[in-house]
């Protein structure tokens, strides 16, 4: 687990701090001491986390566009990074396929971009570029991939993931591979969901909306199998990812970050796990015509995380819902947002709030 206390006035430059992920990670670090420079687009839905997670004058935000290199190298000068985590990403598979120009623009450029940003800094140390369990060359194998498996996404946000791999590696050889280079690793996670998802075409959002409108659940691929996982797991291990290879550079690397066999489950008992805990609701399939490809099945071996850094998920897939289920009663009964994230984040490093 990641130590808090390593963060406490840390220079930490954040891609993608209004989304979803990227507000939970924010959270951890203000809480934590960070100097926090963000930037990204605005918020990506509306509600939006982030304007809920109390973190306005605790954080430099700065509303830009990783595409463009002027306006992201000036925020980034500001900050003069320590650390880096590069989580700016057009991050949804059907978007993907309405937009491909776009996506790639963002997810392949927009690390070009950040890189480059390092690559001319003498202040970062390490920096870590989040991807997706989706870079794999997806053969619907019943194990789960390694990092040293074909990168080769079918979709165009899952081929812009696995682009983006290709461009960190690149640089890494090409640039930072002195003693004094900063150290550079990827992670690539599976689907995490948690309080404060609002986005469309995921199915806790999707849960969450049926259930406040109490209206049954529309499930469109019940038995498509997915690596399920709470969103503070990855954020820990991007943590400990960022601060070893800060300490120590033999830890950068390409990094799996996956749940248990136990938590890889279908769409449809993770519907039905939600309908339990929620209470008066129930699911209803229905297949849908002519949709975009998907992956039916996918799944990482996380052995790497697990073997360097004796890491392993905290909250299994029964617990993650069950915290999404608490999150949103708050949310619903108009509570005190950065209060249920902080009590979560404490909760799960153990720790008294």
């Amino acid at each position: 687990m990641a130590e808090l206390s390593f963060w406490k006035d840390k220079r930490v430059f954040l891609t993608g701090h209004t989304g979803f992920k990227g507000t939970w990670l924010s959270r951890i670090l203000v809480i934590s001491g960070a100097k926090l420079t963000g930037f990204s687009l605005e918020a990506p839905t509306n509600p939006n986390l982030f304007e809920m997670a109390g973190l306005e004058g605790k954080m430099t935000s700065v509303i830009g566009d990783i595409r463009d290199m002027e306006a992201l190298k000036k925020a980034f000068d500001e900050c003069n990074p320590e650390i880096v985590i590069h989580m700016a990403a057009q991050p949804l598979v059907r978007d993907s396929y309405k937009d491909p120009r776009y996506t790639y623009e963002t997810n392949v450029m927009g690390t070009v971009n950040i890189l480059e940003c390092v690559r001319l800094s003498s202040s970062v140390k390490s920096f870590l570029n989040v991807t997706t369990d989706k870079v794999y060359k997806n053969n619907e194998w019943m194990w789960g991939y390694r990092e040293d498996e074909p990168l080769d996404g079918f979709d165009p946000y899952s081929n812009s993931k696995s682009c983006s791999e290709l461009v960190t590696h690149s640089y890494k050889n090409s640039f930072f591979s002195t003693e004094e280079a900063p150290a550079i690793s990827t992670a690539r996670a599976g689907n995490v969901i948690g309080g404060g998802d609002f986005a469309t075409d995921r199915i806790i959002p999707d849960c969450v909306r049926a259930a406040m409108s109490k209206q049954d659940i529309v499930v469109r691929n019940p038995y498509s199998t997915r690596p399920y996982q709470h969103v503070l797991e990855p954020l820990f291990a991007y943590l400990t990812i960022a601060k070893s290879q800060y300490e120590d550079k033999k830890y950068a690397s390409w990094y799996n970050v996956g749940p248990d066999e136990c938590d890889c489950v279908t769409t449809g008992d993770i519907v039905d796990m939600f309908c339990e805990k929620w209470g008066g609701i129930t699911r209803i399939d229905r297949s849908e015509a002519n949709a975009p490809h998907e992956a039916n099945f996918l799944k990482l071996d996380s052995s790497r995380l697990k073997n360097t850094f004796g890491w392993k998920p905290t909250w299994h897939i029964n617990e993650a819902i069950e915290r999404v289920v608490e999150w949103t009663r708050v949310y619903e009964a108009n509570g005190d947002i950065p209060a249920i994230m902080d009590k979560q984040i404490n909760d799960f490093i153990g720790k008294e709030a």
